[in-house]
């Protein structure tokens, strides 16, 4: 079998690069690294025009940088998007960031170092001819703070390198390694310690009795196969959706090794993802060791259409199984008919997100995720709080230019997953990769309130105020499962039966978070950040709430800004 998976790998191969050879150039670039406050710039842009934009499917994250740089072209001379200097500063930071691709005039660096240095504000070092372009930049990351209650002050060092590229105009590469010390504020040491695993980060190490040793190693190669079909394979993350968090796939697990197919034909852009993840990890004296580590694969296929030009409405079905099934390379199939005709016990999940910009400046957006679903224990009176109804839900409001305030951006989002989400009655069949959520950092068995204010007053700071309220139930011990924790088996040490089962069912817990960041571009991608974060957690097992406050200031260089609201 094994032979034959490897026969299939290599006619595969040769069929794509047949197709690359003989097919006309197409201009080809690597993806953006998702980054929450880099993407919110490009896409208020949609929302302040009151129409989706016809180059690429918001819905589905990363971007890709050439196409990315057309849609910035054609809002040059937009007024609509462009009604203050920060607007402007912002298009040209994001053009600037992908100039190979723009057609407009950018500026190149006043005073390069060394005459061959810095000679684009977003590049260290480049080269770019008629069959190959490469861009180097160092990444940098270095923060400090202290925290009320916690013994060691949360402190990180993280520095590596970033190299971009294209081959031919039809190749485009991407690879990112870092290596990192954290120590990190208490609720995301405490997180990390529960679950083995740091989030967003795979294998580590430990540092000095109570931190974190890593090594991040992103990368992916893409292939504009034809005009409307692309191919992209690498080890990275993606995001679904439109919201601050995601029902189908986030950024918050550890990056995966995947392959995926684009197609886009008019209105229409169908999306093809397989990926192969890591169902556990084994452990001596609570660290990671080695070990060939059990896998799992994951199938996901989301249909993304335009309706009108206002609307956007996406279709998924996903399969996650602790073995490979061809049956689920098919990128058109329903994958539920394959899974029922197999026989197979496999986490097949169906749902749906959509947007409407229902005026210039506001869009309403949403998800909803289906894990299993009994029509008359839904409906019927007999039937509250089954077991077998479980899904997760997602509602959210954006307002740009709030109350015609220039770039004040108002989001609040609403999400919540009932008990058992996301869980499997089958080992390794979890919604999870390397021990952490693929979708909600909580799980399931949870009810989230979000509220984010972001206000870029001057071209280069940008001041982010997030709100977070988090209701949901815990488990007393690890040998109960209340629903919550997705690395549980749902048919295992359940206290409840088939019905009665509600949100915030085990131990009660409430978490009030906020944070208020402040950060400043000294120069292209060069970032000083000052923050402050206030959590307050109650549970019912606690005679008075904790809380804690966090202040920390941080220098970034090509680094995305870390996110602990969860």
């Amino acid at each position: 079998m094994q032979k034959n998976l490897y026969l299939r790998l290599f006619f595969l191969i040769g069929i794509l690069q047949t197709i690359v050879v003989s097919y006309p150039a197409l201009s080809q670039g690597a993806y953006i690294p998702y980054d929450r406050e880099y993407y919110h710039k490009i896409e208020r842009y949609e929302i302040l025009q009151g129409k989706t934009n016809p180059f690429f499917n918001t819905g589905f994250k990363p971007f890709r940088r050439d196409i990315l740089a057309q849609y910035l072209d054609s809002l040059a001379e937009n007024p609509t998007v462009i009604q203050s200097k920060s607007d402007q500063f912002n298009l040209d930071y994001l053009s600037q960031d992908s100039w190979e691709f723009s057609k407009r005039e950018l500026l190149e660096s006043r005073k390069p170092f060394l005459k061959s240095l810095y000679r684009r504000p977003g590049d260290f070092a480049h080269y770019e001819g008629e069959d190959f372009g490469i861009h180097l930049s160092p990444v940098i990351y270095l923060s400090g703070g202290t925290e009320t209650g916690n013994e060691r002050n949360p402190a990180r060092l993280a520095r590596g390198l970033m190299i971009r590229g294209s081959v031919d105009k039809k190749v485009g590469f991407y690879t990112y390694l870092t290596t990192s010390e954290v120590f990190f504020p208490s609720w995301v040491k405490n997180y990390a310690a529960y679950n083995g695993a740091v989030p967003g980060e795979g294998f580590w190490k430990e540092y000095q009795s109570d931190g974190y040793s890593y090594f991040s190693a992103l990368g992916h190669v893409s292939f504009q196969i034809t005009k409307h079909i692309e191919i992209q394979a690498g080890h990275d993350r993606n995001f679904v959706g439109e919201g601050y968090r995601s029902f189908q796939i986030s950024d918050f697990s550890n990056p995966y090794m995947f392959v995926k197919f684009n197609t886009k034909v008019w209105r229409f852009q169908l999306t093809n993802l397989w990926t192969q993840m890591t169902a556990d990890v084994f452990y001596n004296r609570r660290r990671p060791t080695d070990g060939r580590y059990p896998q799992k694969y994951f199938s996901y296929h989301r249909l993304g259409m335009n309706v009108g030009k206002s609307m956007n409405l996406g279709f998924f079905s996903s399969v996650m199984t602790d073995k490979i099934n061809f049956n689920y390379f098919n990128p058109i199939i329903f994958t539920r008919w394959v899974e029922q005709q197999q026989g197979t016990p496999d986490k097949v999940m169906l749902g749906l997100d959509g947007k409407w910009i229902f005026r210039p400046g506001m869009e309403l957006y949403g998800q909803f995720a289906l894990d299993e679903f009994v029509f008359n224990e839904f409906f019927g009176i007999d039937g509250k709080g089954s077991k077998r109804n479980k899904y997760g839900i997602q509602a959210g409001y954006k307002y740009m230019n709030a109350l015609g305030i220039k770039n004040l951006d108002l989001q609040i989002e609403w999400n919540q997953a009932r008990p058992y989400t996301f869980q499997e009655k089958v080992t390794h069949q979890s919604y999870t990769n390397w021990r952490t959520p693929l979708t909600h950092p909580r799980g399931a068995n949870f009810r989230e309130f979000v509220g984010i204010l972001r206000f870029q007053p001057l071209p280069r700071l940008d001041l982010n105020l997030t709100g977070m309220y988090q209701y949901f139930g815990a488990d007393e011990n690890a040998g109960i499962n209340w629903g919550g924790d997705l690395l549980k088996n749902r048919l295992e040490n359940s206290p409840t039966g088939l019905f009665g089962n509600f949100i915030g069912q085990g131990v009660e817990n409430r978490v009030i978070q906020s944070n208020l960041t402040a950060s400043y571009m000294l120069r292209h991608n060069f970032f000083i950040d000052a923050s402050h974060s206030f959590r307050r957690r109650t549970a019912q097992d606690l005679s008075a709430p904790e809380s804690s406050n966090f202040m920390q200031l941080a220098f970034r260089w090509n680094f995305v800004r870390p996110d602990f609201n969860f």
